[in-house]
């Protein structure tokens, strides 16, 4: 994301800052001076960036402070509360409610990218379990329809239009009308795109909102246009009731920061986030965890979620194996396809403390994600003795020509096969370790033995690759991880397979095959 340059920027005045060797104004002010700089080329308004500098340095006051604060923290501190205000408008964004129909209108700009995030929108929702579907009220546009239409039989979303209908007000109170009947939950309705200046869209889009009575409107902004978006999102909102913003390309362009602070400057709240274009790269925005991970703090809260709705804690025969130090390569099968299941390999990665998805490189997510299918498919030509060996390893080495043939029927070398097992051992080794330490499955971090838990967390140091390991911050970032983890209610088996899943992708994710 290029938004992440921002981050890079900023973390590193702060990191000057935390490095200098006494901690006075001037240290102070080139701190400020860098962060100003590199929220500028990010096209934020003077305006906002003047007066963050204005509030920190209000803050900060070196001749009251008495000598036993920590300062850097201090600043560190003040620093991330102003980035939050600058992208925070205060305001609650509506949330749907469940078994009742509730209706979403689109609206924005043309070529802001509007239908594709309908059908994200959409397909968001689906995941999460509720039921639902859009409406093509775009006749303005020549191929709106047909966009949309495939775009939801590819996300397998049900969908509602028209190649006759020319009055969208029909065509979006007939779809509503018909989902509503069929018990739909979550009802999308896509308008045409529009100026501010052209007068007869505003005046459809009017007609559209009283033709179906949205519950929310969203407004789509392209996050190209920087501050710009300020006008933009005012005057529809003049025109308008808009509940909630979601801002695209946000992954393409160096002016994000400046739309997503001109966007809260109106006090219309970010709801979501486009950051690709793939189906499930729409993000929830929350400021503090976004400027969290703006920052390469990470988001762990946000990361425990995710693990949390793979309801990891049901799986009791799983949670009876690790307690008695046992692992097969069936379970790391399942793991991997929990990995999946826990989005976008970059999207994980910017959540975990002191990572971001630029360090995959480019075309690393995509990478990462084949070398994980690639393991499975290896997996998938193993029989059933050799997936639920308590020791497969050993199993192999005896009998080499298992190689050969697990080998042949994934189509890799049999090297491939022998990586695989040498991480599975890996694996098994800590595993074995966790099923000797007591309490630890018992949802209570503060019960088990703070010795054994260290020796566990060293065990996890020596399987990860040193240069991750470093970036999170040594054994300390590692051990404070798992801190965090366990304050945000990860202290169970949810906890600990969060903390595996981190590293080495295929580790500790629960599921079923």
């Amino acid at each position: 994301m290029v938004l992440a340059e921002l981050g890079q920027k900023i973390t590193g005045a702060i990191r000057k800052m935390t490095e200098a060797p006494v901690i006075d104004e001037e240290v102070l002010d080139a701190m400020l001076k860098d962060i100003c700089a590199a929220l500028l080329e990010s096209d934020v308004n003077v305006k906002l960036v003047k007066q963050l500098r204005t509030n920190i340095k209000a803050i900060i006051d070196f001749e009251e402070m008495s000598t036993g604060l920590n300062k850097r923290k201090i600043i560190q501190r003040s620093v991330f509360e102003e980035l939050c205000k600058l992208v925070d408008p205060g305001i609650k964004p509506w949330q749907p409610t469940k078994s009742r129909p509730n209706i979403i209108m689109f609206v924005g700009l043309q070529g802001s990218g509007k239908t594709t995030t309908c059908t994200k929108l959409a397909y968001h929702y689906l995941t999460k379990g509720w039921k639902t579907c859009l409406v093509c009220a775009d006749t303005f546009r020549a191929g709106a329809f047909d966009q949309l239409k495939q775009n939801a039989t590819k996300a397998r979303i049900p969908f509602y239009g028209s190649y006759t209908e020319t009055d969208p007000a029909v065509i979006a109170a007939d779809g509503v009308d018909k989902f509503r009947r069929e018990g739909f939950e979550i009802i999308i309705v896509d308008t045409s795109g529009r100026h501010k200046q052209e007068e007869s869209l505003f005046e459809e889009m009017l007609q559209v909102s009283d033709a179906v009575k949205p519950n929310n409107v969203i407004f789509v902004m392209d996050a190209t246009i920087g501050q710009a978006c300020e006008g933009q999102a005012r005057a529809f909102k003049d025109k308008v009731n808009v509940g909630a913003v979601i801002i695209t390309k946000l992954d393409g362009h160096a002016k994000g920061g400046g739309a997503l602070s001109a966007v809260a400057a109106t006090r219309s709240p970010i709801t979501f986030i486009g950051t690709g274009e793939h189906i499930d790269e729409l993000e929830p925005f929350r400021t503090r965890p976004f400027i969290s991970k703006l920052l390469g703090m990470g988001d762990i809260s946000g990361l425990m979620d995710r693990v949390s709705e793979l309801k990891l804690d049901d799986n009791k025969e799983l949670l009876d194996k690790l307690r008695h130090g046992q692992f097969t390569l069936r379970d790391m099968y399942e793991q991997f396809l929990n990995i999946q299941k826990l989005g976008p390999f970059g999207q994980i990665m910017d959540m975990i403390p002191g990572f971001s998805s630029d360090m995959l490189g480019k075309g690393g997510k995509e990478e990462s994600a084949r070398r994980l299918r690639r393991s499975m498919t290896i997996m998938d030509s193993m029989c059933d003795d050799e997936l639920d060996s308590d020791n497969s390893v050993k199993l192999f080495n005896k009998q080499p020509n298992r190689f050969t043939r697990v080998a042949r029927g994934s189509g890799v070398v049999p090297q491939e096969v022998a990586d695989l097992l040498t991480q599975y051992a890996k694996f098994a080794q800590v595993v074995k370790k966790m099923g000797g330490i007591k309490n630890l499955f018992q949802g209570g971090g503060s019960k088990v033995n703070p010795m054994q838990m260290a020796q566990l967390n060293q065990s996890m140091a020596k399987m990860m690759d040193p240069r991750m390991l470093q970036q999170m911050g040594g054994m300390s970032g590692l051990q404070s991880m798992v801190k965090q983890m366990q304050a945000t209610g990860g202290g169970g088996l949810a906890g600990l397979m969060g903390m595996g899943g981190e590293d080495e992708a295929g580790k500790k994710k629960r599921g079923g095959r």
